[in-house]
């Protein structure tokens, strides 16, 4: 056992997107801080935010046709999607800040300018997708969105989905131009490059065993050293638990009583990537379809564009499938070890509602590559079995917990804070869409865990994210100016500027 006893500030535990912006946040408003890192990994946005574990979409709600309901009168709600744009919007400001400051640089490195695209197929969806874009279209955080049934159209946008495709098909699909691919990994390791210039102490391979609170309101963390295997104790009077699907069992570690009553559904993935360099050329686009019927939101079924390792590649998925893995380098006991006496019920409950989602799971893991395939062929009519092979997404944790409207034992599909009433601690729990709204998100527990101070840090959070504070949907004025500040600091601009910023990739 180890003799070291630290004393900090705040402790981050897990080295992923969650943490890197938290920690970034509190270096600009409290500068002073000692801060420190623990991840149980060997370095910094190896798990769900590592660019081959998610789909790297700007989630802005472009395309993503689970955040666009259809009321009973044939309406649409858009009022999700409007929240989650807005929510982008606010990530999008903040990395622009941090760019201009010169706290990260190559901006092109992890966003890229990329079209999102909606499809259909089917008389009743064409005509959904219609309605989804007349109410999208006359709202200002949407504007430039088209739309097109017409097969000679869609061939100019999407040349490789309409290629070889039955002609007289019902078929449609929406597009908006300012959509972008986000490398989350990049942008990650980016943030922790940033924080060790600003001494913030970070700990691989160091694994967060047991946490508990003292008499002060502070925290003790016994923290497993996995390279010389020593115990050390330190001590923070903040901790956030950003630790992806290993959230939840130190939430239940820490015993506070906002953590009874919640359990984990895990869900883990897979992606089709082409392998043949003149297939991936045919094709510029994030282009989102419907989820099969059961099927949870993360399986949307999505042909991607993405760039990654500065290289163009070609993504389509993901294929849901079930393990009781928290984490990709998660155990197998990681589901049956989340079930505690405070959560029992609400565990049986969920297991009894969600059996049809259950199977569906296990259906998609026996899949073979021909049926997987099949589904691909509904984008890509002449895929080639031999252009296409598999990759192993990250693991997803959906948050089950007791609500008024679902009842006992609900699954939740969003991300979730849970804090402490004394604001000492605070845990993020969930999946999708994450990392996109990860500085919203991560400002929520600053308003939460850091009432004293934040009133103080205004002004400093309103010049990092000019917006905070208000509802773009009520300052309609700022959406324009936004969208110019963040494309030039992103290289997101306009069409030289996309050009430039592809050139260098």
């Amino acid at each position: 056992m180890s003799n070291e006893h630290t004393k900090s500030d705040v402790i981050l535990i897990g080295a992923g997107i969650m943490s890197a912006t938290l920690g970034s946040l509190l270096k600009e408003l409290a500068p002073n801080w000692n801060i420190k890192v623990f991840e149980k990994l060997d370095r910094a946005g190896e798990e769900s935010s590592n660019e081959w574990n998610n789909a790297g979409t700007g989630h802005a709600a472009l395309c993503e046709l689970n955040y666009t309901k259809e009321q009973s009168d044939g309406s649409i709600d858009i009022s999700k999607a409007i929240d989650i744009n807005e929510q982008f919007q606010v990530s999008k400001q903040y990395w622009s800040y941090l760019v201009n400051q010169k706290l990260i640089d190559r901006p092109q490195e992890f966003i890229m300018p990329l079209p999102h695209m909606s499809l259909v197929q089917g008389k009743e969806n064409v005509e959904f997708l219609k309605r989804r874009f007349d109410a999208m279209s006359n709202n200002p955080l949407f504007n430039g969105m088209e739309f097109s049934d017409n097969p000679e159209q869609l061939k100019e946008w999407i040349p490789l989905i309409m290629e070889d495709r039955e002609s007289g098909e019902s078929i449609a699909a929406t597009k908006i131009d300012s959509g972008t691919d986000v490398n989350f990994g990049a942008l990650t390791r980016k943030l922790f490059d940033h924080l060790e210039d600003q001494d913030v102490e970070v700990n691989y391979k160091h694994s967060v065993g047991d946490l508990y609170q003292n008499s002060d309101g502070s925290w003790d963390l016994k923290i497993n050293n996995l390279e010389t295997g020593a115990v050390e104790r330190h001590n923070a009077k903040f901790v956030f638990i950003g630790a992806g699907g290993g959230s939840l069992h130190l939430l239940q570690k820490s015993g506070i009583p906002e953590g009874n009553n919640i359990g984990g559904f895990p869900v883990s993935g897979l992606f089709m990537v082409c392998k043949n360099p003149e297939v991936v050329e045919k094709h510029q686009a994030k282009v989102y379809g419907k989820a099969p019927v059961g099927a949870p939101p993360m399986s949307v079924p999505h042909l991607d564009t993405r760039y990654i390792g500065n290289e163009k590649s070609l993504l389509f998925g993901p294929f849901a499938g079930f393990s009781p893995k928290f984490l990709k380098t998660g155990s197998m006991f990681d589901l049956i070890t989340s079930v505690k006496p405070n959560n029992v019920l609400t565990m049986l409950s969920a297991g009894m509602k969600e059996m049809p989602l259950t199977k569906y799971l296990i259906g998609q893991v026996m899949s073979s590559k021909e049926k997987r395939m099949e589904t691909l062929r509904e984008f890509i009519p002449n895929a080639k079995s031999e252009d296409w092979e598999l990759v192993v997404a990250g693991q997803r944790v959906q948050v089950i917990k007791d609500t008024e409207e679902g009842g006992r034992g609900t699954l939740q599909f969003g991300t979730e804070v849970v804090s402490g009433s004394d604001g000492s601690i605070a845990a993020l729990l969930g999946a999708s869409p994450g990392a996109s709204t990860a500085v919203s998100v991560m400002l929520e527990v600053l308003e939460r865990c850091f009432p004293a101070q934040i009133k103080e840090w205004e002004p400093k959070i309103k010049e990092m994210i000019p917006s905070y504070g208000k509802s773009l949907m009520d300052h309609t004025e700022m959406i324009p100016e936004i969208h110019r500040y963040t494309e030039k600091a992103l290289g997101l601009a306009d069409q030289e500027a996309k050009d430039e910023v592809a050139a260098t990739t």
